[in-house]
């Protein structure tokens, strides 16, 4: 197994490649992962690397320790007293949030290649969010989800919001956000928003099992399928459909393709090459 680190600028986020997929670690263990400044211009940073990186095919986000991530560090917020604003006016701090936003959950969501998240301990508030973006999650048993927003007087944040009602629907998610209960890995796997429950100490193991599925698969075609379920999920029904058929006449044109037909005639697994 081929192992190559990644430079994030910090020690809150760590990063690798093997085999084809990014691992991202989420690494503030004393604060249950809770996402900072640093760690999220870290975050957009490696998104932005790896996105147009031709040897990284898929993307495992997880957490250190024992959390996925606990959201913003509340913590830090009540010692400072600013809440989200800081030495900022409010209409800075907008504009900056909305930036790390789009480069991070927004970047997760929209990236050309499958991304999963290896759930093996809480996942809540912004780290929910961050959870939601992911195309496929795979959770510990013995963990939970929240919003958690309305518990700390915030209305939500990293796109939580949309994820959520699209997984879900809108009365659950307003469920969700307005009493902030926690989900357990059972439930969340009922509602769809967990796709494999296994133990604790299978989560790393049962994400990168499915990375390596995909990384060895039709990297065309998934970038291509990706574009076409988010798609799908607003947009007109008609534009769906033509662009359904562009992807699909264009990925008939790819050597994957070409292996693949050759492989099924021949009877045998095809060999992708991502091209």
């Amino acid at each position: 197994m081929s192992k190559e680190m990644i430079e994030t600028g910090t020690e809150q986020l760590m990063a690798e490649v093997q085999d084809g997929v990014a691992v991202l670690t989420m690494n503030r263990t004393e604060r249950r992962n809770a996402l900072t400044r640093e760690m999220l211009d870290a975050l957009t940073r490696v998104l932005a690397q790896i996105e147009l990186d031709p040897e990284v095919r898929a993307i495992v986000l997880t957490g250190a320790g024992g959390a996925f991530c606990a959201g913003g560090d509340v913590k830090g917020m009540a010692a400072a007293g600013d809440g989200t604003v800081g030495a900022l006016t409010i209409d800075q701090a907008i504009h900056r949030q909305r930036v790390s936003q789009r480069t991070t959950a927004g970047k997760i969501f929209e990236m050309p290649k499958p991304v999963i998240a290896a759930i093996g301990g809480p996942a809540a508030g912004a780290g929910f969010s961050l959870a939601l973006a992911c195309d496929l999650r795979v959770m510990a048993d013995s963990t939970f989800m929240t919003s958690a927003f309305a518990r700390v007087g915030f209305s939500g944040d990293y796109g939580g919001t949309y994820f959520l009602t699209n997984l879900v629907g809108t009365a659950k998610a307003r469920e969700i956000y307005y009493l902030s209960e926690r989900i357990s890995a059972e439930e969340a796997q009922r509602l769809g928003l967990a796709n494999w429950v296994v133990p604790k100490d299978r989560v790393m193991e049962k994400a990168m099992e499915i990375a390596r599925r995909i990384a060895d698969g039709p990297t065309v075609a998934f970038r291509y399928m990706k574009e076409n379920l988010n798609r799908a999920l607003n947009g007109e029904m008609g534009e769906c459909l033509d662009l359904e058929v562009t992807h699909h006449v264009h990925t008939g044109q790819t050597e994957d393709h070409r292996e693949a037909a050759r492989a099924f005639v021949e009877k045998r697994e095809p060999k992708f090459k991502g091209r």
